[in-house]
């Protein structure tokens, strides 16, 4: 119970690099896993009833009456024709012959194994799709707004559904990686002077504007995901760079070490859930 309070209390505290009050223990010194345990007890101990799975829902889960018109949404779901779309690039030949199955050998389903450490550095799904495409002699797909990427990476993450989300840290320089992650979650930024945290951890369920901030428990499950606001699919990091945005904060490259980091954190903090991608958002 002890060591569980002070990892709540570490993973809590703004100042990342600061002692944890009469601990001597700085955010930084507690482990993943210390992470992990604290971080799901603090939402579920603050939405008491809601299972943890519920959480992949976003907004939806904490609010009745914005689940009622995201279910009937759910029902003829926006991104749909762009599962198909992803299925007919899946199997669509690059010019040397060979498919995405050339360099996902087990198929489609690859949402489990994504973010991972390659012993250098966060890769990332969409990065592992670009990969296979620079390797077989095809030019890239943009990171931000490109259908054909979003239209793969619904498709893939539709094939995923019910897998548990399982980011493994297995060494020193991926825990590294990890911190960097959670610093940039916990820390302020911006003319606004706000955190994902202070949006996302302090303040689900309030309002901002005729928004409800939602739960960043969960956060990482449901992409691609459609946004009414956008009339399109968009991926996690387009999500991450509105965020920056809002807060009149300078926004990072898609897919550079910044968002990749902070993706492996907030991955792992999902840890045990299940992948629910593609989803809709409002």
């Amino acid at each position: 119970m002890k060591k569980t309070a002070l990892a709540i209390a570490a993973i809590c505290t703004l100042a990342v690099t600061t002692a944890t009050a009469g601990t001597g223990k700085k955010a930084t010194d507690t482990s993943p896993a210390e992470d992990l345990a604290a971080y799901q007890h603090y939402f579920t101990e603050r939405f008491p009833g809601i299972p943890l799975k519920e959480f992949g829902n976003g907004v939806y889960a904490i609010d009745k009456v914005s689940r009622d018109s995201w279910e009937a949404i759910e029902e003829f779901p926006p991104y749909e024709p762009m599962i198909d779309d992803g299925e007919a690039l899946w199997n669509t030949a690059f010019k040397n012959g060979k498919t995405y199955a050339s360099c996902f050998p087990d198929g489609p389903a690859q949402r489990k194994n994504y973010p991972h450490w390659d012993g250098k550095k966060v890769v990332t799904l969409p990065m592992a799709v670009n990969a296979c495409r620079e390797a077989n002699g095809e030019e890239p797909l943009k990171y931000i707004k490109d259908k054909n990427l979003n239209a793969l990476l619904a498709y893939m993450s539709y094939q995923s559904r019910g897998q548990k989300t399982n980011v493994v840290i297995p060494d020193d320089k991926a825990l590294e990686a990890y911190n960097k992650g959670k610093e940039f979650y916990f820390a302020r930024r911006g003319q606004l002077n706000f955190s994902c945290a202070q949006c996302h951890m302090e303040s689900p369920g309030l309002h901002v504007r005729t928004d409800i901030l939602s739960p960043s428990l969960g956060h990482t499950t449901g992409f691609p995901v459609y946004r009414s606001k956008w009339g399109q699919l968009g991926t996690l990091h387009r999500r991450f760079t509105g965020c920056n945005k809002q807060v009149r904060a300078k926004a990072f490259e898609a897919q550079g070490e910044e968002y990749r980091n902070l993706e492996y954190f907030l991955t792992h903090m999902s840890n045990g859930m299940e992948y629910n991608g593609p989803s809709a958002r409002k």
